[in-house]
């Protein structure tokens, strides 16, 4: 893998997480400040407390939110690309066993390279054949 590839990979998943991490928040947040809302309104003991310590409490249930969000969102990300990158090396291995060649590591990121390669030229080859035009029929 490259170090362009790497750092794309890198972005995406700081995407991923930082945008459950603010919906986890956001989320959490509301349920605090719901169950703030209640502990005022239910209990004396609550309503005797400063405002400072139901924020904090309601900062403590917010940031276990953003917590708990971003790292599920990061850990389902994970596991899409070891899925991912597991099928391409089964199908690698498939492949160099029926040339013969034994799927050593470095077999196989050539093999990947080989198959960006065709990709890339197939997607050149598409680009470049020109669409007939749609005929008309004559009347």
């Amino acid at each position: 893998m490259n170090r362009g590839h790497r750092r794309e990979d890198v972005e995406k998943a700081y995407e991923i997480q930082a945008r459950a991490g603010a919906i986890g928040a956001a989320q959490y947040g509301a349920v605090g400040l719901g169950l703030a809302a209640i502990g005022h309104h239910s209990w004396p003991a609550f309503r005797r407390q400063t405002l400072p310590f139901k924020a904090f409490l309601v900062t403590i249930v917010s940031v276990y939110g953003l917590c708990i969000r971003a790292e599920k969102a990061l850990q389902a990300h994970e596991h899409e690309q070891r899925v991912h990158e597991n099928a391409i090396r089964r199908e690698a291995r498939f492949d160099l066993a029926r040339r013969g060649l034994v799927a050593t590591e470095t077999e196989i990121a050539k093999w990947k390279a080989e198959q960006a390669a065709a990709r890339a030229q197939a997607a050149a080859a598409e680009q470049s054949v020109p669409i007939p035009p749609a005929s008309t029929p004559e009347k």
